[in-house]
């Protein structure tokens, strides 16, 4: 593979701007790449960016199916708020918060809601063809108000160390966060690309017509991919609110919908719909993570965290725009107006082969 066609790989640009960070935290943070085992956990900056990245990767990960059918999912901060409000709301009744049966049902009632959240974002969709962004909006706004009813505006504070596990517990040494993000990604990336699920969502959300002239029910996908969303969510709140073993229904998951948007075009996914790109969407939520460790590491300003942080994803949305590298750059021509016909197939040139989804999506 030429330097050409390696920049113009869609995850060249995320990798490449994640390495710039930790080179970048190579020269400036002392220690940074230091990983200790302490009573057999791994402790280290490296460690501390996957765990508590592991919310943003999770809600990214629902965010980017949703994206791919042409739809956006607002309420998904609400939802993280409102699974780990009714959790701990839950635990903190138990006669015993250390039972791993009263804990096991909290956090399956918890989940439940977030599965009828998520079905009724898709049936206001899918079913009654309201825009995505209204539909969701509706739940965003909603569900902030739902989580302060269930905590009565209060933090719950909870002392259970089987729910302590989920977002702030080891197991096999590292952050079981982590294990559960690694599982549920190697799952999605099962079912989307070794099965027929992904090319039905990719043609729900490339042409709808065109997939419902070909038999693809459309509705039953986006209900689906809506659901798998606020499932995610719902996890991601779990881990939130047991990482600090509290439910505070007004700032959990604040501002979370944004980051995930970020991360799922930062990895490569076009907010119009179609093709997807789970890979990229996990490096997009770990350079957003990365920025932000290495905003503190660095000891920015904390009131100029966010323009930082807007900075920088501007740049790797520039970066990853094939018009302006060739404005700037001067290589390469941007796709679409402008662009040289391609010639027919069969004629001399012609492209022979396609490749394969696995070589663009690795």
């Amino acid at each position: 593979m030429n330097v050409n066609a390696l920049t113009r790989h869609r995850l060249f640009w995320p990798v490449a701007v994640l390495a710039g960070l930790l080179l970048a935290n190579l020269l400036l943070t002392r220690g940074f790449y230091n990983i200790e085992m302490k009573d057999g956990h791994l402790y280290g900056s490296l460690i501390d960016i996957v765990r508590f990245g592991a919310p943003l990767i999770m809600v990214s990960l629902g965010m980017t199916l949703v994206i791919a059918t042409g739809g956006i999912d607002l309420s998904v901060g609400s939802v993280v708020s409102i699974s780990g409000a009714l959790a701990c709301l839950m635990i903190s009744d138990l006669g015993d918060q250390n039972a791993v049966g009263g804990v096991l049902v909290a956090v399956g009632v918890a989940l439940a809601l977030t599965l009828v959240l998520g079905a009724g974002n898709g049936v206001l969709v899918a079913g009654f063809g309201i825009q995505p962004i209204v539909a969701t909006l509706i739940l965003m706004v909603a569900g902030r108000g739902l989580a302060q009813l269930i905590t009565d505006g209060q933090i719950i504070t909870i002392n259970s160390s089987p729910y302590k596990l989920i977002g702030g517990g080891y197991w096999l040494t590292l952050p079981f966060g982590i294990i559960i993000v690694a599982v549920l990604v190697a799952l999605t990336a099962f079912l989307t690309r070794r099965l027929a699920l992904g090319l039905l969502i990719e043609s729900v959300g490339g042409n709808a017509e065109a997939g419902r002239l070909s038999g693809i029910r459309s509705r039953g996908i986006v209900i689906t991919v809506y659901v798998f969303c606020a499932l995610c969510a719902g996890i991601a709140g779990l881990m939130v609110s047991s990482n600090v073993s509290s439910a505070d229904g007004n700032n959990a998951g604040l501002w979370i919908e944004l980051d995930a948007i970020l991360a799922v075009v930062i990895g490569g996914t076009p907010l119009t719909g179609g093709r997807f790109s789970l890979s990229g969407t996990v490096l997009g939520a770990l350079i957003i993570q990365t920025l932000t460790t290495t905003i503190y590491s660095v000891g920015v300003p904390p009131e100029t965290n966010l323009l930082v942080k807007a900075l920088v994803v501007t740049a790797v949305c520039l970066l990853q725009s094939p018009a302006f590298r060739a404005k700037v750059f001067g290589r390469g021509r941007p796709a679409g107006r402008g662009a040289p016909p391609s010639p027919p197939s069969g004629a001399p040139g012609a492209p022979t082969a396609v490749p394969a989804r696995d070589e663009v999506d690795a």
